[in-house]
This record gives C-alpha cells, sequence and structure tokens, in this order.
C-alpha cells in the first residue's frame, strides 16, 4: 500500500485546513510583525496562514505589521544580469584558442600506488 505524502502545506492555526500562501515571521527586538509570500520552506519560527487568516492578522499594540509582496519583475535575472553572463560567456570563447602557459613537471623520484615522491626545492 502507497501512502501519499503532503505537497502543500496548511494554515498554522488552530484547526485551519486551508492551503497555506502567507509566511508569517516576527522581529522582537523592532515589535515588528512581517507577512510575506509563502517561504520554501517550513521554518520552526514562522508561521504559514491561509488567505483569510492572512488577510485578519492583527498584533499586540503598539507593534507594526510589515507586508512585502514579491515584484513581478523579479520573475527572473534582469537584462544586466543577462548580459554579464553574455559577456563572460563570450569572453571565455574569445579565449579558448589560447594556450595556457606550460607549468614545468618535476621529476619524480618513485611512484608506488596512487602516491609518488617528489624531490623539495
Amino acid at each position: 500500500m502507497r501512502t501519499q505524502h503532503r505537497t502543500t502545506r496548511t494554515c498554522s492555526r488552530a484547526s485551519c485546513t486551508l492551503p497555506a500562501n502567507k509566511t508569517l515571521t516576527y522581529i522582537y527586538a523592532d515589535s515588528t510583525a512581517v507577512l510575506g509570500p509563502l517561504a520554501m520552506y517550513a521554518e520552526p519560527h514562522s508561521y504559514d496562514l491561509c488567505l483569510g487568516h492572512s488577510e485578519k492578522l492583527t498584533v499586540p499594540n503598539g507593534w507594526s505589521v510589515t507586508k512585502t509582496e514579491p515584484e513581478s519583475e523579479q520573475a527572473g535575472p534582469s537584462d544586466d544580469d543577462l548580459m554579464a553572463i553574455a559577456n563572460a560567456v563570450r569572453e571565455v570563447g574569445n579565449q579558448h584558442g589560447q594556450v595556457p602557459p606550460a607549468v614545468p613537471l618535476q621529476p619524480e623520484l618513485g611512484r608506488r600506488g596512487h602516491l609518488r615522491g617528489l624531490p623539495s626545492n
């Protein structure tokens, strides 16, 4: 009998079985609650919340809430990143025909299996 593994995380609120779509973390030193997109991995000191619980979030008096949303433009590398990669590949391609300077080899004193003795300088 095969057991199925749960691939989605559920809301951390008691008795809520809805899928989580936000992650809540606390910065106690700053009295701040940070609500952002669902983290890649479940962390022990963060809470995954469903849409309903993330919208109804309340914090203690004197605390602030910072809500972060992912920028749609950050879905991939920027144009500058792509140009830097292309330039690096082009540079390596241009150097491909060049032979690196030869390193002088030291004569071996003896060889035994994978070990070898080299003279000291």
